[in-house]
């Protein structure tokens, strides 16, 4: 490169020959730099001061971390606290005086106790129905195919004393099904409604299980089951059954089958026309219970509500097992409950 190119730094009029170039700035201050951090590591009691900054961060930490498991478990707390008010407080129709209406009580799926269709339930919804002042009938909505016989007669009962206490009409309408324990409560209606294909009737009890006792003779398993009394391995399902077991067993079913036939011979009286097969657990269509006086007519709810109560108006005071209730199972008497019920080896009664 030619000489004459280059810049001379005097020939700028700021040119201080006194002052240090960027670079020689940079050179003396890196020293400067140093030398301030290494004061501030050999001030005296900076490893006190560290310390206790770091005492400070831990004791920091441990205090949000007890604020939040104070904030989770208040907040549990509440969460329970509003199952138990929302349980107490389900939704059941008020028994405030209301407006003239046909109310509705729903029976479907399982009569069973913890079911939807249990005598908790049902009777609680029929109370209330019978109570409000602006119920003009009260008609069982049916769709069960049966169940428990203590629960149904728990329900009959219940409905006789009501229908006694309010002086009101009680109706049955019948969707699919209304067989065995359904139709136990069925039976306390006034007047049974049906449709042509539903299915009625079932008025019978029985008791159902295993043995495996000659299986378990083919597989060389022994059973060891020690009782304290004569009958306490009774219906054992590993235990070969008794003649003396048998027939007190089916002494017990003819018990509670004659109490069936009775609630259903009072139920309906003179209307019934009654066959060798009628209390033998056959069941019929909707068209021939009526003809066999089990059921009185073809008819569905709204036809009930506008012909029969003269009050098109429809209100449903069932109640049924709401999301509260179903969580406060899942997370308490439920799991205890589903292992007693896997447990179980007595076979139900319905």
């Amino acid at each position: 490169m030619n000489d004459s190119n280059r810049t001379d730094p005097s020939d700028n009029p700021d040119f201080d020959p006194n002052r240090p170039s960027a670079q020689q700035a940079r050179t003396q201050a890196a020293p400067e730099n140093v030398a301030n951090r290494n004061s501030l590591s050999t001030e005296p009691g900076w490893e006190r001061a560290t310390l206790e900054r770091l005492v400070f961060a831990s004791l920091n930490e441990q205090k949000a971390t007890r604020r939040w498991k104070t904030f989770v478990r208040l907040s549990w707390l509440a969460f329970f606290v509003f199952l138990v008010w929302f349980a107490l407080h389900r939704g059941a129709a008020t028994t405030n005086v209301s407006a003239p209406h046909t109310a509705v009580v729903e029976i479907k799926g399982e009569i069973a106790d913890g079911a939807d269709a249990s005598a908790e339930f049902v009777n609680a919804a029929l109370r209330a129905a019978f109570e409000d002042e602006g119920a003009k009938a009260v008609v069982l909505l049916i769709n069960s195919p049966g169940g428990s016989p203590v629960q149904a007669g728990m329900m009959n009962d219940e409905i006789v004393r009501l229908k006694a206490k309010h002086k009101k009409p009680v109706y049955a309408v019948v969707g699919e099904t209304c067989a065995s324990a359904a139709y136990y409560v069925a039976a306390s209606a006034d007047r049974i409604f049906v449709d042509k294909a539903s299915i009625v009737g079932s008025i019978g009890v029985l008791m159902d299980g295993f043995g495996f006792t000659g299986l378990m003779d083919k597989l060389g398993v022994e059973r060891r089951l020690m009782t304290a009394g004569e009958n306490k391995g009774f219906l054992d399902p590993f235990s070969p059954q008794t003649d003396k077991q048998r027939v007190y067993a089916q002494a017990m079913l003819d018990q509670i089958h004659q109490q069936f036939i009775t609630v259903v011979k009072n139920g309906r009286g003179k209307r019934l026309k009654e066959t060798p097969e009628m209390f033998s657990g056959l069941f019929w269509t909707g068209q021939q219970a009526i003809e066999l006086g089990l059921a009185d007519q073809l008819g569905s709810l709204d036809y009930v509500a506008r012909e029969i109560v003269k009050t098109e108006e429809i209100i449903d005071y069932t109640r049924r097992e709401n999301v509260a209730e179903r969580l406060a199972k899942k997370f308490g008497a439920a799991i205890g409950d589903g292992a007693i019920r896997t447990l179980k080896t007595v076979p139900a009664i319905r």
